[in-house]
């Protein structure tokens, strides 16, 4: 029977608990050999160097050092990276993909609880859940049956931006309910989209016809400021944007102007900048629910990101290509 493989971890230490938890590691150490008290944050340090030499397997996740050419000189041996995290566009550089070194990422994991959070969010936009809890807050009585307003899911008119792997677990999650649901995105044509249950628009009628609008593309250069201000107004009056993706997509100005109106809600998980200034009125305005970058992996959702990891380190070891392998050719257009 061949010797297990030697791998390595290389990330913020803090994260390694939840990540692999004791029946995980356990799991992990059947099939690589690591030790679970040497977890790198630095390249040069002289431990990590030494381990680098041996190491044929890299498991990484938040806080792993840049891994480019001077790291992988130190690591002869290494023929994978294993991210126990999202996106890896910041974290390989080009020597890695140049010496064909495969690199598998739990992005697909991580989209998960995003996508579980836009769904509530969603649904309890639908409701202006947020927007009658600060009404209860201040005035401490029920409104009465018509005063609601234009409230309720059914029929609501939701317009997805981005066939992300967040945005097509969102879509499974929606079909249940009696939505309208649309779709923009540049690399989707009218036959997938009817393949993923959704019609296809183009951005801005997406915008117009759309009660509520959910942010799930990457940033990458062609989506920087992707909604202005001229596709915020597009929005319709008493409309809600959502977004969990990066603060980068939207005019930060624009959309302050917006809600500080009261014209549009907002959901956000993420801004520009994160977090925002104290004095920033977002923090304060009824018609926006802030949250502090939460939707991705956090707690025990991190199991899931080591569970991914550990799995892929027994497909190879059972002589079998990484399920989540990273193409580098895809990393143009995704996150």
């Amino acid at each position: 029977m061949p010797p297990l493989p030697r791998a390595l971890f290389a990330m913020d230490p803090v994260h390694l608990p939840e990540l692999f938890p004791p029946r995980l590691m356990a799991r992990l150490q059947e099939v690589a050999q690591i030790d679970p008290t040497l977890v790198v944050r630095d390249f040069t340090d002289p431990e990590a160097v030494r381990a680098m030499a041996e190491a044929e397997i890299l498991i990484t996740g938040w806080g792993c050092p840049h891994i480019g050419a001077d790291a992988l000189a130190a690591a002869p041996r290494l023929r994978t990276v294993l991210h126990a995290a999202g996106s890896v566009r910041g974290l390989v550089g080009d020597a890695v993909w140049e010496r064909g070194i495969a690199v598998s990422s739990a992005v697909r994991a991580n989209a998960l609880p995003v996508a579980e959070y836009t769904l509530a969010a969603i649904l309890f936009a639908g409701k202006d859940t947020f927007g009658l809890r600060e009404r209860f807050r201040t005035e401490h009585v029920y409104p009465a049956p018509g005063d609601h307003g234009p409230i309720g899911n059914l029929g609501r008119r939701i317009g997805i931006i981005g066939a992300s792997r967040v945005g097509r677990r969102l879509l499974e999650l929606l079909r249940p309910f009696d939505l309208t649901v649309t779709l923009y995105d540049p690399y989707v044509d009218d036959a997938e989209a009817a393949g993923l249950g959704v019609v296809r628009l183009p951005l801005d009628e997406l915008m117009r016809t759309s009660d509520i609008v959910s942010l799930h593309a990457p940033d990458i250069p062609e989506t920087y400021r992707m909604l202005d201000r001229a596709k915020l107004a597009l929005i319709p009056d008493g409309g809600v944007l959502i977004n969990t993706s990066r603060g980068a997509l939207v005019d930060p100005l624009a959309l302050a102007d917006e809600l500080v109106s009261g014209r549009i809600g907002a959901v956000l998980d993420v801004t520009e900048p994160e977090p925002l200034p104290a004095d920033s009125p977002l923090y304060q305005l009824p018609n926006v629910f802030l949250t502090p970058h939460i939707a991705g992996s956090l707690g025990n959702e991190l199991e899931r990101l080591g569970r991914t990891v550990v799995d892929e380190l027994e497909r190879l070891a059972a002589g079998d290509d990484p399920t989540h392998r990273v193409v580098r050719s895809d990393l143009v257009r995704s996150a």
